[in-house]
């Protein structure tokens, strides 16, 4: 088969160059269809629990997407007239926001206070004409005792305020809706700076969380695609010294990058902040193949073999190793579809779609265009004391140190696994240069942070929510969450009420508690809302029959893990305290929680079922069961070893690291499996001993893995350098694992096969005991 392929190939060059080209463009015209979703909800399949729980929320009270303007006076002090002024032009300006539906700031809050026998209603800040300092002062001293204000609104010594917008995104055109609202509120921001420039003006919140995914993957592409080219080219231009290749090469990623995105489009794909990173993934990938072509076509026509018959020779020796490597690489990346994440499904099946395309290009068009094009190499004898073979000499020498030192470094590794927490903070997905990360960092050490667990407590019945034993649990448990010291803020209806309350008896504080009755608390209530101005009703805080409120409670950063015990504590409260009223708990922050720790769980069984998958085509693609198993040490050493290694580095698992071990697996097999190939290949059909076949392991593939390694290494260090941390990470991690991959399968698996594959064939090897191990080369 091997040989007919290349006869076609080489016959028909012209042919094969038009076919694949033509089905390139074909395949390529679906790219137009590609969307890209730059809503976190992305990250969540339909049937996620907490998706659903927070989705149904959501219809009850109002949507929480929001922009916040974290507004900072450059005095260190919001209550000034001046100040004050900026920030209800800027709360009026929020209002022209798309899809805005409230605006909360320190100067719009409903302040309410006795005036005789009425209650007033109105806005905290009505003028900022003629505020002398003690008005002032009495302004700074109600809205640093307002427990809906303080920490959320308005910072503990005044010097932090936020404007809040909440959104209500129409979901009719995605694409457009979230940048319509980043753009507005940029316009906003840069206006209003302009005209106050005593204050900084940060924006965080859902809506710019958004838009951050859209801007870092956009970013990315242009960024990290074109060095990633640059890092390619450049490789292959110095390690193997041609101009043809590096040309050919770079037309596989080429036609390798836009088919599969093409055909993503066709399937009905979008594209996502982790799904974004698969070109990338795919260059990178592509180049190996290529490379163990023409690193054998070299070593061919150095030997003295005319250009066919040199590629017609490599593609025989490396069809097989090829083609394992590409379906072991696809296998190790769809068993990211065992990921609860949608996003790392895509890229999985994006990643393995544009493996087996490059296969398919590397052993049609690529030998196709080696054929067609100038191709000029020198014939010189080989030198036997390369670097490879000097590798072999001292692998050789020392096996019976490597073998235990080499061992010893991998148990030494695996144990620092446990250092390995899981913090999932989406906060954190971003590095510091982007400015949604730079907002909310800023607005967690000064304020509060974005992660919050709303808490929606159900009666069952109308206007239960009044209910003077309803309304004591509610106030009870918001006291109990109040005094943790993760929480920063608690948003309760019961705070509303007792403030009403002390209203209503003429702002005595001893009446600062909830009404004694159900009649009273639906009276003041209504009296309340009456009272209110549009926009700032409490929908966001009652649903419409009044039968349940909702509790929002915002914590300090913490852990996921930290967070899904907060949430376990809560869970039991409610059983102990008030188990009669039904309790919800969502949040993004939630949901994000919990799909980490799912996601380890699925990829360690996806992850599980590949190997075996993959163990299972080896033995039987190398014919040998007991090599199949032998190839499972060098296969997991390197993810073990990576996770090792950043225990101690960092020692934080997030979602885009979950999918590691599943992600480079494939990858990691590729080493193993042309090690291997070329070991049996000497042992079976050169009838060579152990010694005699590392060594020619080492000589025949030995370059093209180091070559092939360090551009999978550049290639995952460049997405690295991604401003989207979870693809940073991911990248970081990988391009670990994929060096220590390669020095695993040099310096630990050769000494483990003389010594597993000698007891084997004891007597052969006695019988051919030599001193110094010959070199076998290539026929």
């Amino acid at each position: 088969m091997r040989d007919k392929l290349y006869n076609f190939v080489g016959k028909n060059p012209y042919w094969v160059i038009l076919v694949c080209i033509t089905f390139m463009v074909l395949a390529g015209t679906g790219a137009q269809k590609l969307e890209f979703k730059n809503d976190y909800r992305v990250f969540f399949s339909e049937e996620n629990p907490q998706l659903t729980a927070f989705e149904s929320m959501q219809k009850v009270y109002n949507k929480s997407d929001n922009v916040s303007f974290v507004v900072v006076p450059k005095d260190g002090n919001v209550f000034t007239a001046e100040h004050l002024a900026a920030l209800k032009v800027l709360t009026k300006e929020s209002w022209q926001v798309p899809y805005s539906t409230r605006v909360d700031s320190v100067t719009n809050f409903q302040y309410t206070y006795a005036e005789e026998d009425d209650m007033i209603v109105e806005d905290l800040v009505m003028s900022t004409k003629n505020l002398t300092s003690d008005k002032l002062e009495k302004i700074k001293q109600i809205a640093i005792s307002e427990p809906l204000l303080v920490n959320k609104i308005i910072s503990q010594t005044g010097h932090v305020s936020i404007v809040n917008v909440t959104v209500q995104f129409p979901g009719i055109n995605p694409m457009a809706e979230t940048p319509e609202v980043a753009a507005s509120v940029r316009a906003i921001k840069t206006q209003f700076l302009a005209e106050h420039p005593e204050l900084d003006v940060y924006l965080s919140g859902m809506a710019m969380m958004n838009t951050s995914f859209g801007e870092s993957s956009i970013s990315d592409s242009s960024t990290l695609i074109p060095l990633m080219f640059l890092v390619v080219i450049v490789t292959i231009g110095l390690l193997l010294r041609t101009i043809t290749g590096t040309i050919s090469t770079v037309l596989i990623i080429i036609m390798s990058i836009v088919t599969t995105m093409g055909l993503a489009g066709w399937l009905g794909f979008y594209l996502t902040g982790p799904s974004s990173s698969a070109p990338t993934m795919i260059m990178t990938l592509a180049v190996a193949d290529c490379i163990h072509i023409l690193t054998s076509m070299f070593y061919e026509m150095r030997q003295g073999a005319d250009k066919r018959t040199a590629i017609a020779r490599s593609i025989k020796i490396n069809l097989q190793p090829i083609f394992l490597t590409s379906i072991t690489t696809a296998i190790g990346f769809l068993s990211m579809n065992f990921s609860d994440s949608p996003p790392f499904r895509d890229l999985g099946n994006l990643v393995a779609i544009g493996v087996m395309l490059a296969f398919v290009f590397s052993i049609t068009i690529f030998p196709a265009l080696l054929t067609v094009l100038p191709v000029r190499v020198k014939v010189q004898p080989e030198n036997k004391k390369d670097i490879m073979a000097k590798l072999a000499d001292f692998v050789i020498a020392k096996r019976k140190v490597l073998l235990p030192l080499t061992s010893v470094f991998i148990i030494a590794s695996v144990m620092f696994i446990p250092n390995n927490q899981l913090n999932d903070d989406f906060v954190k997905y971003f590095d510091k240069t982007v400015p949604y990360r730079v907002a909310t960092d800023f607005m967690q050490e000064n304020l509060s942070g974005m992660m919050m667990v709303e808490i929606s407590v159900k009666t069952g019945e109308p206007s239960g929510i009044n209910n003077p034993k309803y309304l004591n649990s509610v106030s009870d448990f918001s006291d109990w969450l109040r005094a943790r010291p993760e929480t920063d803020h608690v948003n309760t209806i019961t705070d509303t009420l007792k403030r009403l309350n002390k209203n209503m008896h003429g702002d005595d504080p001893s009446w600062y508690k909830l009404p004694d009755s159900q009649e009273m608390s639906a009276q003041y209530l209504l009296l309340y809302e009456m009272s209110l101005p549009y926009g700032l009703d409490l929908n966001n805080q009652l649903d419409v029959d009044k039968s349940s409120s909702r509790i929002v409670a915002t914590f300090k950063n913490m852990t996921s893990n930290e967070l899904i015990n907060v949430e376990r504590d809560m869970i039991q409260w409610f059983r102990k305290h008030a188990p009669q009223y039904e309790v919800d708990f969502a949040s993004p922050s939630l949901m994000f929680a919990h799909i980490g720790q799912r996601n380890i769980t699925s990829m360690l069984i996806g992850t599980t079922l590949a190997l075996i998958l993959i163990s299972i085509l080896l033995g039987v693609a190398l014919k040998s069961w007991r090599f199949g198993l032998i190839s499972l040490l060098p296969n997991l050493a390197p993810a073990a070893i990576g996770f090792g290694i950043w225990g101690l580095y960092s020692g934080q698992v997030g979602l885009g690291l979950s999918v590691v071990i599943g992600m480079t697996l494939g990858i990691v097999v590729d080493d193993t499996v042309h090690f291997l190939s070329k070991y049996l290949h000497a042992r079976r059909d050169k009838n060579a001993n152990t010694k005699e076949a590392v060594h020619y392991a080492f000589d025949n593939v030995g370059r093209a893995l180091w070559v092939t390694t360090f551009v999978l290494v550049a290639g995952f260090t460049v997405l690295a350098q991604s401003s989207f941390k979870m693809n940073a990470d991911m990248g970081f991690l990988t391009a670990l694992t994929i060096f220590v991959a390669l020095v695993v399968d040099f310096l630990f698996l050769p000494p483990l096969l003389m010594l597993l594959d000698k007891n084997k064939s004891e007597t052969k090897e006695s019988a051919a005991v030599t001193t110094e191990a010959p070199t076998i080369k290539a026929v």
